[in-house]
């Protein structure tokens, strides 16, 4: 059987998440291999084109990782992104991207198993999925 490579883009908030991940490597917990992590200062700054053009560049999934609602260090971008996620969804159903490779959660600084398992999540669900074929509706 021939195991299928992906790749998720992850888009981790410099206060909570990102330092959740740290948490994660640093207790050794295990992470799937093939997520790529961009360290934004917040989860209300992943701007839509940065979710469509991961896709344009070949990954199967985004995962965006933000402080959890109440906490954002900077008031209420985690409620922003929330906005734009729900949005986002709806316009690559219209190019033909299934909703579920698209994922936004919460992880706070002392979270790490939480990160790991969504981590997890999100790699189960898109090996479920399958990899993303090509749009010709992105390029």
């Amino acid at each position: 059987m021939k195991k299928e490579k992906f790749t998720i883009v992850t888009f981790l908030c410099n206060w909570c998440s990102y330092e959740g991940a740290d948490r994660a490597g640093s207790a050794r917990l295990n992470c799937p291999a093939n997520i790529r992590v961009i360290r934004v200062m917040c989860s209300g700054r992943v701007e839509p084109q940065f979710v469509i053009q991961a896709f344009r560049d070949g990954a199967s999934g985004v995962l965006i990782l933000g402080c959890h609602p109440g906490d954002c260090h900077y008031k209420k971008g985690n409620y922003k992104a929330r906005r734009r996620i729900i949005l986002l969804k709806k316009t690559l159903k219209q190019f033909g991207i299934e909703q579920d490779r698209v994922r936004l959660d919460w992880v706070s600084a002392s979270e790490g198993t939480r990160f790991a398992k969504i981590a997890n999540e999100m790699a189960d669900t898109i090996k479920q999925l399958g990899p993303l074929s090509e749009l010709e509706a992105l390029n």
